[in-house]
Order: structure tokens, then C-alpha cells, then sequence
């Protein structure tokens, strides 16, 4: 975050912060949310305890959400609709094998209408599309750092709109 305790590194081509706590990485997905809007895979990466799930929390507050954000480890996805968009949140973590999202019939989510955040996107190997935006998770000893890069022109897109939140 943009705070006394953090650091920054950004370009077109990627973002990397460190987060302090729960409320930092909160923050951040508002922040986040900003840049955010329907047609984009999201890919979120990081060991167990990492804060995927927080900041897919605060990027749901940040885009007017007010329930509650529940993990989608059991179910697989849990599913948001805010206003005219919605947001698939999956967890992938569970998967044993790459056809099970195949045989789920999660290829139709991806779509120009939604946004999919995908937890342990790696437990779907090469089935998924091309992340706009990957975010990978690092623990430390005093926080998390996340590292956000882009792997599509709309990703870039939306890392220069964190640059400069005016320009469109």
C-alpha cells in the first residue's frame, strides 16, 4: 500500500507491495478494485495463509459489496453479483487433476460479462485462459508482499489506470 510502511515498485508491466497486515492487504483490494472491470481473469498465487482470500474480500468492498466474502474452498466458486457485473471467486486448491475443471464447466465463466478471481489457478494447468492479471503472494516474516504482473494488453490497461486513476 501507499503508506509510511510500505514500498512500491510499479510500471505498465507490473506492481509489487508490501502489506503490512489484514487492513493493508483489505486496502489494497479496494484499491485494486478501481482498475478493475468485466472481462478480466484474475489469478491469485501464494501458499496456504497467503491472503488470496482478504484481498479478493477487499476487492469485492471496493466494488460495493457489503455481505460477506466466504472462502470458496468447498464449493469450488462463490458467486457475486454487483449491480451489472459478476464476480466468480474459484479455489482450485482442492482439485487433484487438470480435466476437473474441464468436467466442472467452468470455461463458460470466463466471459466478457464477469470477472473471475482464481485461487491456485496452477490445479487447473493450461485449461485456464491467459491471466489479464496475475498477483502472487509472498509471506514474510513481518507481512505479505504481493507482486501483481500483467499478461494481457487489458492487464496492462489496468495497471496504467493504477498509475494514474483519472485516465481512462
Amino acid at each position: 500500500m501507499h503508506n509510511a510502511r510500505s514500498t512500491d515498485t510499479e510500471s505498465a508491466q507490473g506492481v509489487t507491495c508490501f502489506l503490512a497486515d489484514e487492513a493493508a492487504t483489505l486496502a489494497f483490494g479496494k484499491k485494486l478494485a478501481a482498475c478493475l472491470h468485466s472481462g478480466l481473469a484474475i489469478y491469485l498465487s501464494g501458499n496456504l495463509g497467503a491472503g488470496k482470500t482478504t484481498l479478493t474480500r477487499g476487492i469485492l468492498h471496493g466494488l460495493g459489496y457489503q455481505h460477506v466474502v466466504k472462502s470458496p474452498t468447498y464449493n469450488l466458486v462463490e458467486i457475486y453479483k454487483i449491480s451489472a457485473l459478476y464476480l466468480y471467486h474459484f479455489d482450485f486448491y482442492r482439485f487433484n487433476d487438470y480435466l476437473e475443471w474441464e468436467e466442472a464447466g467452468f470455461r463458460d465463466y470466463f466471459n466478457s460479462d464477469a470477472i473471475c478471481l482464481v485461487e491456485w489457478p496452477e490445479k487447473a494447468g493450461d485449461l485456464l485462459p491467459e491471466a489479464d492479471l496475475q498477483l502472487i503472494f509472498s509471506i514474510l516474516d513481518n507481512g505479505r508482499r504481493i507482486e501483481i504482473r500483467a499478461g494481457t494488453e487489458a492487464g496492462k490497461q489496468c495497471l496504467i489506470h493504477w498509475h494514474n486513476p483519472k485516465s481512462e
